[in-house]
């Protein structure tokens, strides 16, 4: 049986995991598109092997989380799918054409599509016995110490001189920690029973969820993608790229610290804990384009994101039964990127059209998706 302690050493074991691999791939992230054209890679080559990479990755969270149900294979889909995320970002530094980086570009986004569902189905029966809101919350802040970290820790190579195989290398250190944790984690805590799983059988599952996953839809397709806020940054308001880098790592901070402060409001007060940080979220693209505070635009931004990647993860665990969390994940990842993805390009399109509408666009899906939110019945 897992008590709360050990079930706090598991999340927090999980969490360094995650702190070590975004560390690896989002360190990768933000060089991969010149290390591309540094190959021969066209600016539309690039566009397409990101895109695609992406859509991928959207289609096997669906795929994994329908498999892991049938067969229970929660563990072992999570440590292929690390191996491929983790690893692949490492052997970029030995590929000579971009032919192939694009291709270990894809299997790093595959990988991680394909163990984030069974992932957060083993991190949801942890998070039972101490509170899923708190649980998450304490996975994403580790997760986003990664995040700052990892950029900083390639661009700092790159500014000694090392060059692109030297840092893409260099990641292989981090990407073997993180799988080693992994591994530990499996051994000692393999068997995660689901506490919730007697009260789930009393709940009204399938009709909370499909309500919950159409307002997830709604924030996320309405939710400014941060290229789109550096374009603005940097063409409109004529930031240097170096501070356009400290705004996004000022996000990613607040990002942290508002997962675990939601995260510990959402288990004392609900859905209506989602609610409130998601008002902040809507508020975000008032400031950045009609009131010209970029700063004030980015800490609302970071909580929005915080609360996104804590709370509504965690509301996915408390509104699906375990015969069926796999698949609630795989549905929840898969639509939810989708709706990133598509909501992405439609705000491009908006901020070229006029910014005011944009912004009314944002304010109205992010209301609707709150008042869908506040009446769910649990």
């Amino acid at each position: 049986m897992l008590d709360k302690n050990r079930a706090y050493r598991f999340i927090f074991l999980m969490g360094l995991v995650s702190l070590l691999a975004d560390f690896t791939y989002e360190g990768a992230k933000g060089i991969i598109g010149p290390y591309l054209a540094h190959l021969g890679a066209s600016a539309l080559l690039i566009s397409i092997i990101s895109g695609l990479s992406e859509l991928a990755g959207y289609w096997t969270r669906l795929f994994s989380g329908f498999v892991s149900d049938r067969f229970k294979s929660f563990w072992g889909i999570t440590l292929l799918g690390y191996a491929l995320n983790l690893f692949s970002v490492p052997l970029l530094g030995f590929v000579k054409g971009w032919q192939l980086a694009g291709f270990l570009v894809f299997l790093e986004r595959f990988g991680k599509g394909l163990r984030t569902p069974t992932r957060d189905v083993l991190l949801s029966r942890a998070t039972a016995f101490v509170g899923h809101g708190k649980g998450f919350g304490i996975h994403e802040f580790l997760d986003q110490v990664g995040a700052v970290l990892g950029p900083m820790f390639v661009g700092l190579m790159l500014f000694m001189g090392l060059g692109y195989k030297t840092a893409f290398l260099s990641l292989f250190v981090p990407a073997s920690l993180a799988l080693l944790l992994l591994f530990l984690a499996r051994k000692h805590y393999g068997y995660i029973p689901d506490k919730d799983k007697e009260r789930m059988q009393t709940t009204n599952v399938n009709k909370n969820l499909y309500f919950y996953l159409f307002a997830s839809c709604l924030v996320s397709f309405s939710f400014l993608q941060f290229p789109l806020v550096g374009f603005h940054f940097s063409q409109h308001q004529h930031l240097e790229e170096w501070k356009v880098a400290l705004l996004f790592a000022l996000a990613m901070g607040v990002d942290a610290l508002s997962a675990l402060i939601f995260g510990i409001l959402y288990d004392r007060i609900g859905f209506l804990a989602l609610s409130v940080g998601l008002i902040f979220g809507m508020l975000s693209p008032l400031f950045l384009f009609m009131f010209d505070q970029p700063i004030l635009a980015m800490v609302l931004w970071g909580i929005s994101l915080g609360v996104q990647e804590s709370i509504m993860r965690s509301g996915v665990a408390r509104l699906s039964s375990e015969s069926s969390r796999g698949r609630a994940y795989g549905l929840f990842h898969f639509f939810f990127g989708l709706s990133a993805f598509l909501g992405g390009v439609l705000m491009g399109i908006l901020y070229e059209t006029s910014k005011e509408i944009l912004v009314l666009y944002s304010l109205a899906l992010h209301l609707i998706a709150i008042g869908v939110i506040t009446r769910l019945k649990l």
